[in-house]
């Protein structure tokens, strides 16, 4: 993997996703700079504008969730400057309600959600791509993380094993978008320097294809929980981002 020198502004230090790409940028040499929502508002486009213009960072990764309006300026000024610009997206966008369609999902396929959370994240794909056709839309599914802290696979589904005497129900009709989100961070860094352009699917489950159930027994084992799964069949979706397997290490490679 080549060098990240320079500083980088990543969006979202607060969140899961950015602080593990933070470390990988910093573990390949780069300086990682976040964006401090008190001191520049989001919304103040003045003050986002001198911010960046001291800054003259080397690239952006927009992480962070905010008006897609604030997408499209910081892809704006990507443009301008001819810098990567790398924005997380979700699978969302495809919606799960009846009658949306079925995955598993290409990059080329048209967002259907019609929900307050996956009709905003299409929003903000539109945005930053009308304003940098050639910065990098990454959606992502559904992200494990061993430390199980934060809004994650492994937190939501220890909480449900502890509200439920240790069971965790599974549809074994589900096949879900779902990578190590450490391996998203990695993938997302090499996006930054790779030249790839458009929108990406990172999903280390496209090419496993696991049923949920075979997700949640091997998270246990990975993380080292006990748990029991209950099968049931109450979801029948298949919500995989396929397409570009090559860009991310398979859900089922951690052991």
């Amino acid at each position: 993997m080549a060098r990240m020198d320079g500083t980088w502004l990543i969006t979202g230090l607060r969140g899961t996703v950015a602080p593990k790409v933070a470390a990988r940028v910093a573990e390949l040499g780069g300086e990682v700079v976040g964006w401090d929502r008190t001191a520049v508002p989001p919304d103040d486009v003045a003050a986002g504008e001198t911010f960046l213009a001291a800054l003259r960072p080397a690239g952006i990764f927009h992480l962070g969730m905010g008006a897609e309006a604030w997408a499209g300026r910081l892809a704006a000024h990507a443009r301008e400057h001819e810098l990567p610009f790398v924005v997380t997206s979700s699978v969302s966008v495809f919606g799960d309600a009846p009658g949306d369609p079925d995955g598993p999902f290409r990059p080329s396929d048209t967002p259907t959600a019609t929900d307050d959370y996956g009709s905003y994240k299409a929003r903000c794909e539109v945005a930053v791509r009308e304003a940098y056709p050639q910065s990098v839309v990454a959606r992502i599914g559904w992200q494990a993380d061993p430390d199980g802290v934060g809004n994650n696979m492994v937190a939501q589904l220890a909480a449900q094993a502890d509200a439920g005497g240790g069971v965790v129900r599974a549809s074994r009709r589900w096949r879900p978008a779902t990578s190590w989100m450490e391996d998203t961070a990695v993938a997302l860094v090499g996006l930054a320097g790779s030249g790839r352009t458009g929108i990406v699917h990172l999903d280390g489950n496209a090419a496993d294809a696991w049923a949920f159930p075979d997700v949640v027994r091997h998270v246990a084992r990975v993380t080292g929980h006990a748990w029991t799964v209950q099968e049931h069949d109450e979801l029948d979706h298949d919500t995989r981002l396929v397409g570009d397997e090559d860009l991310i290490r398979p859900f089922s490679a951690r052991s």
